[in-house]
């Protein structure tokens, strides 16, 4: 829906429709995520109580977070209200998928009034994170329904993806790092990655293979600081679409997991 804090709504015990965090794509989701928008609301309702969103904590959350791995500091527009609505059926046809194609990706993204180059620049920040191997393990050892490797995987990271995320059975706690050069710096090297067939997922790699992506990536790959005004740029867009105003629509919540 946007940028409405509707993730961090929890279930009800014993409701039919779970909320979104509950949704299958999101259980992955760090606790400690959760934990720190949390702590972040309660010093936030100390000294202004009622005044400030849990939207708005996710988004400027989210700017500090990319500040503190080595990115850019970028002012962050502030107004919003929180969502009402918290369903986790509505969350795996508007989020990308680890397969998805560019053609999908394109679609989905132009759906948020976002551009082929948004989408590019967004997708940077897998220069930090983690995925777990249910995510790429078929690029490993079944790609495209044949029992071979993904041959646009560079065949390093094909032997060492392999030794954590077996073919069958494995931890599912088993993680691999987006950008396997500095996985916890916020920088361009996800695109240089991609560039020398590292990417993680289907979905990233295929950014490098598309004639409408691969320009784009080969531009932000070669500079940082234009990378990082391309992903500022993404980021406010993003922040912006479907904003919640008012109390006909939204509400300030007290709880950030709990509607009011």
């Amino acid at each position: 829906m946007g940028c409405d804090a509707s993730v961090l709504i929890a279930s009800k015990p014993g409701s039919k429709e779970l909320a979104e965090k509950d949704a299958e794509d999101n259980r992955d989701l760090r606790v400690e995520g959760f934990e720190t928008v949390r702590k972040a609301k309660e010093l936030v309702e100390r000294k202004c109580p009622g005044a400030v969103s849990c939207a708005d904590i996710l988004v400027i959350a989210a700017r500090d977070y990319v500040h503190l791995a080595g990115g850019p500091y970028y002012e962050v527009k502030k107004g919003r209200w929180d969502g009402k609505i918290s369903a986790a059926s509505r969350v795996g046809p508007n989020i990308p998928r680890a397969n998805s194609t560019v053609d999908q990706l394109i679609k989905l993204f132009n759906s948020k009034g976002l551009t082929t180059q948004d989408l590019v620049a967004l997708s940077g920040a897998h220069t930090i994170g983690f995925a777990h191997c249910k995510h790429f393990v078929g690029r490993l050892y079944r790609y495209g329904g044949k029992a071979q490797p993904d041959p646009n995987m560079d065949p390093k990271l094909l032997h060492e993806l392999r030794m954590y995320c077996p073919s069958f059975g494995g931890n599912s706690d088993i993680v691999a790092p987006f950008d396997a050069t500095t996985p916890f710096v916020f920088d361009q090297a996800y695109y240089d990655n991609l560039e020398k067939n590292m990417g993680l997922l289907a979905s990233d790699q295929a950014l490098a293979l598309d004639p409408r992506t691969k320009p784009i990536v080969q531009d932000l790959s070669k500079d940082k600081q234009k990378f990082f005004q391309a992903f500022v740029a993404a980021m406010d867009k993003m922040s912006l679409v479907k904003v919640v105003r008012g109390k006909r629509n939204g509400e300030k919540r007290r709880d950030c997991s709990v509607h009011m």
